[in-house]
């Protein structure tokens, strides 16, 4: 079993399982949807991108391959969901108000013939720098728990002589 990719995939569900109560305490709603989708407190993605870089910082080291490896996946992912996903939301938010704002004259001018889109672009891509912090800082301590209860791995005694 790879405990690096367990802890990452462990820390991006538990983030999404935030999601749901964290929603809850803003919205009043109990929205299970929030299991599945993008965007939201905490990040899920930077979450899984921190446990990862964390847990191999203290197994192989902050000068490790592995390490600058991980860490900078995380930073590349991180700065995506603040960025780039972040961007598409809010022209996705503009599409769908553009949309409204069309059948709205179209009501009032039948001329237009506009038909509305029964279903609107989804809008919650991306993250706010909040949001990513939260995930970081969940997946950071997620990845130091996993290593520290971690067993010891014991010592392989090879029969080999030139192998010990």
């Amino acid at each position: 079993m790879n405990r690096a990719l367990t802890t990452a995939l462990l820390s991006v569900g538990l983030a999404q399982l935030a999601k749901v109560p964290l929603a809850y305490q803003q919205t009043g709603r109990l929205d299970w949807s929030n299991l599945l989708r993008t965007g939201g407190m905490p990040s899920s993605h930077s979450a899984g991108v921190a446990a990862l870089a964390s847990y191999v910082a203290l197994k192989r080291g902050v000068t490790s391959i592995h390490f600058a490896t991980a860490s900078m996946l995380g930073l590349i992912v991180m700065f995506d969901a603040m960025g780039i996903r972040r961007q598409a939301g809010i022209i996705a938010t503009e599409v769908n108000d553009l949309g409204d704002t069309v059948a709205l004259m179209a009501e009032k001018d039948p001329s237009l013939g506009h038909e509305k889109r029964e279903k609107q672009l989804e809008e919650r891509l991306g993250h706010i720098p909040q949001e990513v912090l939260g995930g970081a800082l969940m997946g950071t301590f997620i990845g130091a728990g996993s290593f520290l209860l971690e067993k010891p791995a014991r010592k392989r005694k090879l029969f080999i002589p030139w192998f010990d």
